[in-house]
């Protein structure tokens, strides 16, 4: 259906544009932290604990977004949930950059969670039910580009500002892109699909929109069945209790987890501090951290290129296997007998060589992986789950990274997620399916068919 000549590409890509907002502040204020903190840990006083509670309570508010942003979604439609996150997104920002002590602080950080949790769920669920399906892989990863690119911005900010110790300015300028967003998102429909069962006329004004044509009776007809096949399936059962619904909750669920506890955001949060503890200055620090989030960028591109082609699938599972192996020779770096020169060289390179592979396969499929799987009932309700499975694996690897690196030195501990990145590849390879250039409505209703590639 999705992929018929026809198709209004220039409209769904000013969509995939303006929704993907939300993950350039989701990458921002995930990011920003990692340069602040080397300044709000002297002003205040932070012990390592203090630092992961810093860190970690803006993961709290995104599991508390999370857990109720997908039946938002469900309930109120796609578009009200983005324009309710943009206002949240600002708030948290000037609260964390007005903050005048570590209380205040950590509040602003929740409330940020509070936005980032919704964005991180529906952003890629608006996406991937407004775009066509043979483009579905790359238009649903302007928002992993955009996450990147918001990841590269907070460090680049993060240096502008180091110099006057300015973490004030660097937590306070989220305020712009989330007015941005919300703006942008009152120029967008709501999705079709949301609007089938409240408002069908409104649905197929959309679904015009989208295929740049003035007859849409069989797109339409198709949404509808598949809305009334999966009303009829979820009738009497939760989403957890349904046997259909299950495998895919484990994959979405399952992948999410792993995502996390490979230890990804110990890069993005505490890179300077790694690098710093390697033998780069803080300044240096930060600096080489910008280079790694070119890095992620730049592979983010690249995979937004192969990922309808190549198939999720293959993608993730060589990112999980050469991450771990990234790990591991990161873990290395810390038995030498000396730091600096050379062996912080070798540490960065480790670094950008994790980054590169996690945005080629992790960071590419995972937020796509979990907006395709999931009957249309339950999808907001299903992505939310897996959603907020990430922010509280995110917010456990963030509160007791500077606490595990303290306790079991810096070698065990990447070690430890080199081990979480083999068993996520193994998942992957037994679990995790292939739904390239299938439409939403075929992934409903036949199931994504584990290691089933389309040719």
């Amino acid at each position: 259906m999705e992929s018929v000549p026809g198709v209004n590409r220039r409209f769904a890509r000013s969509v995939a544009a303006v929704a993907a907002l939300g993950g350039l502040l989701f990458g921002y204020d995930t990011g920003i932290v990692s340069g602040g903190l080397l300044f709000i840990r002297d002003e205040f006083r932070l012990s390592a604990l203090g630092e992961g509670v810093v860190v970690s309570s803006l993961l709290v508010g995104a599991v508390a977004g999370s857990l109720v942003s997908g039946r938002l979604a469900d309930r109120y439609g796609r578009r009200a949930v983005l324009l309710g996150t943009a206002a949240v997104f600002a708030a948290g920002a000037l609260l964390a950059g007005l903050a005048p002590d570590e209380t205040v602080l950590v509040l602003g950080r929740f409330v940020l969670g509070l936005a980032i949790g919704p964005a991180s769920a529906v952003v890629p669920l608006y996406i991937a039910e407004m775009v066509p399906a043979d483009r579905r892989g790359a238009l649903v990863n302007c928002n992993q580009l955009m996450i990147t690119i918001g990841i590269v911005v907070s460090y680049a900010v993060g240096f502008a500002f180091a110099p006057v110790q300015g973490w004030r300015w660097m937590l306070g300028l989220a305020a712009v892109p989330a007015a941005l967003l919300g703006a942008g998102m009152l120029l967008l429909p709501e999705t079709p699909r949301s609007l089938i069962r409240r408002h069908p006329g409104r649905a197929e004004a959309v679904l015009r929109s989208i295929h740049g044509k003035p007859d849409v009776t069989a797109e339409l007809a198709e949404i509808r069945a598949a809305d009334e096949r999966s009303r009829a399936e979820i009738a009497t059962r939760g989403v957890l209790r349904d046997r259909s619904v299950r495998p895919m909750l484990v994959v979405g669920v399952g992948l999410a987890v792993f995502s996390q506890i490979a230890g990804v955001n110990t890069i993005i949060y505490f890179a300077p501090s790694v690098l710093a503890g390697s033998g780069f200055g803080a300044s240096g620090s930060i600096l080489a951290q910008v280079g790694v989030g070119v890095i992620n960028v730049l592979v983010t591109v690249l995979a937004m290129v192969l990922i309808d082609r190549m198939g999720r699938r293959p993608m993730v599972i060589t990112a999980f296997a050469g991450m771990g192996a990234a790990m591991l020779l990161l873990g290395l770096v810390y038995l030498l007998p000396a730091h600096g020169g050379a062996v912080a060289w070798f540490a960065l390179v480790c670094m950008a060589g994790y980054i590169g592979f996690f945005a080629f396969g992790v960071g590419a499929v995972l937020w796509v992986l979990i907006s395709e799987i999931y009957p249309p009932r339950v999808r907001g309700a299903a992505v939310g789950l897996a959603t907020m499975a990430h922010w509280l694996a995110n917010f456990v690897v963030a509160l007791t990274f500077p606490v595990l690196i303290a306790a079991a030195g810096a070698t065990a501990t990447f070690w430890i997620f080199a081990v979480a990145c083999a068993a996520a590849t193994v998942f992957c390879v037994r679990l995790v399916p292939e739904t390239k250039r299938r439409s939403l409505e075929e992934i409903s209703a036949t199931g994504p068919t584990g290691r089933t590639v389309e040719p």
